[in-house]
């Protein structure tokens, strides 16, 4: 499927138009997905063009903790952490303050980037007791129900709602995030095997959508858990105000992604990563992956909030629907370390997770005192 004229990619930093412009100078370079058009302005009003939100500054809401992953908010305000490698869950104060184990999730199989990975909370959590969570296995990954203690002490698995995702050391995937739509979408990754993503039978390499019980929403298309396909590593799923999902994607050495995700669609790996190659739907961004390496993903006023991991940054791209309106923007470049996760506090505030304690595969920065951590980083109008 060629890129549609629809979702041709908006934006892009500066050095992107460069470097593609480059490679299509190259013999045997990749051919160019799209030509890169100019970027809309943001939308204007009678005292001039709309000011973009600013990012605060960071303050630590807790500390020490070990490789975690994945955060969700509950009712109370608190927020649950998991950890990759210890498999366990804690519980964060909604003001901040010292973690506390939940549990354990067992059967985690930990390899250089698998484990306890995202977990999110139930939309009737305050009744049914429930989190969902990515968990990679021995044989294969799989996304289970979890029913925590009333006292936060003890943690079950009450269900499997899906299972066959193909396992590997790497490129799991492992986002989830309940949409607009009540469903939970899954990110995953391909295995390290990049025909995964482009095959309709395998779970890997594509953003699954399932309902709470795990059963498939009739309108999925193709009848199957798979949404939408061609990807290469999904660690980031977040909703605009509209219900636009977004996704952002580490690629390989060319180019990251930020994708608008509609049904049924390619986007393109592993014959297309970025705006190089002719293949599938084109991103409404890329990133280099030096300065990037994606992996959560949030949405606040206006704009797409992205973690990167090799980038050590916050990346803001301010977007409109399904398009992006401006280049994206750095910020806190190397003052963090690696970032994992970014989710949106009840308060409106982003709750950024810091990744330098998992490193043993990709090196990074050396932990600080205290990390991993999460800091707490207010939005708002310049």
């Amino acid at each position: 499927m060629n890129a549609h004229p629809a979702h041709r990619p908006a934006a892009a930093v500066a050095a992107a138009a460069a470097v593609v412009a480059l490679l299509s100078g190259c013999a045997g370079a990749p051919e160019q997905r799209t030509t890169e058009p100019s970027i809309p302005p943001p939308a204007s009003s009678p005292s001039g063009p709309a000011a973009l939100a600013v990012p605060g500054e960071p303050t630590e809401i807790t500390a020490g903790l070990e490789a975690p992953w994945g955060l969700t908010f509950l009712p109370d305000g608190s927020a649950l952490v998991s950890e990759r490698i210890s498999g366990e869950i804690l519980r964060i104060p909604a003001a901040g303050g010292d973690a506390r184990t939940v549990g354990v999730v067992p059967d985690v199989e930990v390899s250089s980037e698998g484990g306890l990975l995202g977990i999110v909370a139930s939309p009737e959590f305050a009744e049914d007791r429930t989190v969902f969570a990515s968990v990679s296995g021995r044989e294969q990954n799989r996304v289970v129900a979890l029913t925590l203690a009333e006292d936060f002490g003890s943690l079950e698995v009450d269900r499997v709602l899906l299972d066959g995702i193909q396992t590997a050391d790497r490129h799991h995937g492992g986002r989830l995030a309940i949409g607009p739509d009540g469903h939970l979408w899954i990110g995953t990754g391909d295995a390290f095997e990049p025909e995964n993503a482009a095959t309709d039978d395998s779970l890997n390499g594509k953003i699954l959508r399932v309902r709470l019980d795990g059963s498939v929403p009739e309108d999925n298309p193709g009848g199957t858990p798979v949404y939408s396909r061609g990807h290469r590593n999904v660690q980031g799923i977040a909703f605009g105000p509209d219900g636009t999902a977004y996704a952002s994607e580490l690629g390989h050495r060319t180019w990251d992604e930020v994708n608008v995700l509609l049904p049924g669609l390619d986007y393109g790996w592993p014959e297309s990563e970025g705006t190089a190659g002719s293949t599938g739907e084109a991103p409404i961004a890329v990133l280099h992956p030096d300065e990037a390496s994606p992996s959560g993903l949030a949405y606040s006023s206006g704009s797409l909030w992205i973690g990167a991991l090799g980038g050590q940054r916050l990346w803001q791209l301010p977007v409109a629907g399904d398009a992006a309106t401006a280049d994206p923007i750095p910020h806190f470049v190397g003052d963090h370390g690696r970032i994992r996760t970014v989710e949106v506090a009840p308060d409106g505030s982003l709750w950024v997770i810091t990744s330098n304690t998992d490193r043993a595969t990709w090196g990074g920065t050396e932990p600080r005192p205290g990390d991993d951590r999460i800091l707490r980083v207010p939005v708002g109008a310049p």
